[in-house]
C-alpha cells in the first residue's frame, strides 16, 4: 500500500510517498480504506523530533492518527462494525496511508450527511478539546480563557465549552475575530497587552485556561489566574514545567471516545458542530500540507485525500 514515510527527523522534505507492507486487522481491530486523513500541528512537531519525550517515534514512521474511510477488514471478535461501513476515528497506525488499523473503541459511524474531509477533521480536535475541558473541570457559569481559539482544537473547545454553559474568551488574530463570535466566544488579540485586554473582556476574572497555541502565553495566563498555575493546561507549550503548568499529552483511548465521537459526528452532520476544513491535499502533497501547518494561522483543518492524484 502507499503511505507517507519519514526515515529521519527533520523538515517537511523528509516526507516521502512510498510503498509499504499492508496492515492486517488483529483482534478487536478494523482495517479501514482511508478516504481522508487529518493533518495536525502535533504531526510536524513529532516529525521534527521535538516531541520524543512524550511521543517516541521509532523510524521509519508514518505520520497522522485521524481518518475517515470505509471498513475493509474486521479482526477477531469485532461485532461493532462490518466490511463496507463508513467510519471515522483515530488509528493505531499512521493515518497518512491508503489503509489504517484502529481499535473499535476509537471509531464511530460516519453519518451519511457528513463529507469525508469534514469527518476526518473531527476525531483529534474533539477528543483533545473534550479531554482538556474534563481535566480543567470546567463547569456552567465559569469563564475559560482559550489561547489559539480559531484552530481546529480551539474551535471545538469553544463550542463544547459554550454548550456547557461557560463563557469563553478566545485569543486569535483579528482576522479570525468574527469567526470566533459566530462560535460564541469573546475574541481578543494575542500579543503584548494581552492581560489588560482579557481583564477588559472578562472583568469577572478567569476560572481556567486552555492553551492550544503554545506561543508564550503561559506567564500571562498565570497572572490572570491570580499568580497560580492551578487550572491551566497546555497541549502545545514545551515551557509548561517552567511555569508549573500541566501539559496534557493525551495517549490511549478514552473509555467513551467512540460514543462521544459518534455524538459529535451526528451534530456536525446537521451543522451543530463546526470544525471547518481550510484546505485539502493529495496524499503525495503531505509535505506541502506540513509546510502550511508549520507556518501557523490555519483556521480549522488541513486534510489529505489518498484517492486524489
Amino acid at each position: 500500500m502507499e503511505a507517507i514515510v519519514y526515515e529521519e527527523f527533520g523538515g517537511p522534505e523528509v516526507l516521502r510517498l512510498v510503498q509499504v507492507d499492508d496492515v492486517r486487522a488483529g483482534p478487536g481491530e478494523i482495517r479501514v480504506a482511508v478516504r481522508a486523513a487529518g493533518v495536525n500541528p502535533i504531526d510536524y512537531k513529532i516529525r521534527n523530533g521535538w516531541m520524543e519525550a512524550a511521543f517516541p517515534s521509532p523510524l521509519p514512521a508514518t505520520p497522522g492518527s485521524e481518518f475517515a474511510g470505509v471498513v475493509d477488514e474486521t479482526g477477531e471478535g469485532v461485532t461493532e462494525f462490518a466490511v463496507g461501513d463508513e467510519v471515522l476515528g483515530r488509528s493505531t497506525t499512521g493515518a497518512y496511508a491508503e489503509y489504517v488499523l484502529a481499535d473499535v473503541g476509537a471509531v464511530a459511524p460516519k453519518p451519511a450527511g457528513l463529507g469525508w474531509a469534514e469527518a476526518a477533521a473531527l476525531p483529534v480536535a474533539t477528543a483533545t478539546a473534550a479531554r482538556v475541558l474534563d481535566e480543567l473541570a470546567l463547569s456552567e457559569g465559569e469563564t475559560l480563557l482559550l489561547h489559539g481559539a480559531s484552530g481546529a482544537v480551539g474551535s471545538a473547545a469553544v463550542q463544547l465549552a459554550v454548550a456547557g454553559g461557560a463563557t469563553v474568551v478566545g485569543t486569535a488574530s483579528p482576522a479570525n475575530h468574527d469567526y470566533l463570535r459566530v462560535l460564541g466566544a469573546v475574541p481578543v488579540a494575542y500579543g503584548e497587552g494581552l492581560v489588560d485586554r482579557v481583564r477588559e473582556a472578562a472583568p469577572q476574572g478567569v476560572d481556567a485556561v486552555f492553551d492550544v497555541a503554545g506561543k508564550g502565553a503561559l506567564a500571562d495566563s498565570v497572572e490572570l489566574r491570580g499568580g497560580t498555575a492551578d487550572r491551566i493546561v497546555t497541549i502545545a507549550d514545551p515551557d509548561a514545567a517552567h511555569y508549573g503548568v500541566a501539559f496534557s499529552a493525551g495517549g490511549g483511548n478514552a473509555p467513551d471516545e467512540g460514543r462521544r465521537l459518534a455524538e459529535y459526528a451526528r451534530s456536525a452532520a446537521v451543522g451543530g458542530l463546526r470544525v471547518p476544513v481550510e484546505r485539502t491535499f493529495a496524499l503525495r502533497e503531505a509535505a506541502s500540507a506540513h509546510e502550511l501547518s508549520e507556518a501557523g494561522h490555519v483556521r480549522g483543518k488541513l486534510i489529505l485525500l489518498p484517492g486524489e492524484r
